[in-house]
């Protein structure tokens, strides 16, 4: 069985800290190939952004995670040196830190093999808007 391969990025743009769901951005990415059994890699390509799988149905989940993360990592903590882009600068490449910059997602019958409550999010960790850009690397046969 011939092995494919595929990569691309995906832009998307941003509108200030919060967690977006990309999860159907990324599966029409996915259905333009034949692949019924691999794996899809996701790598965000920024030091101020990452990505997480999280619940997807419930968005009082997504609002407690951003309350979490800035009771932990605040804005204008005085601990923070490094402001260059403001006072939104350290705390973001923290929470990038604490996160993830790559998934690596099993595709099963051509399927994102996620569980029933799962989403694949991008979570813009900087108050101002962004364009990201995902590197995606598909494998399978």
């Amino acid at each position: 069985m011939p092995i494919f391969q595929k990569s691309a990025e995906l832009t998307v743009q941003t509108e200030g800290r919060k967690l977006y769901d990309i999860t159907q951005l990324v599966k029409e990415w996915l259905s333009l190939f034949p692949l019924q059994e691999g794996l899809l890699t996701l790598y965000i390509r920024h030091t101020s952004a990452s990505l997480v799988i999280q619940e997807n149905d419930d968005p009082e989940v997504l609002r407690d995670m951003e309350r979490f993360f800035n009771q932990l990592v605040p804005q204008g903590n005085p601990l923070f040196k490094h402001t260059a882009e403001g006072p939104d600068d350290m705390p973001a490449h923290i929470r990038a830190a604490l996160t993830a910059v790559s998934l690596s997602i099993p595709i099963n019958h051509g399927a994102l093999l996620l569980g029933t409550w799962q989403g694949i999010f991008l979570y813009e960790h900087r108050s101002a808007m962004h364009t990201r850009v995902i590197s995606c690397h598909l494998i399978g046969a």
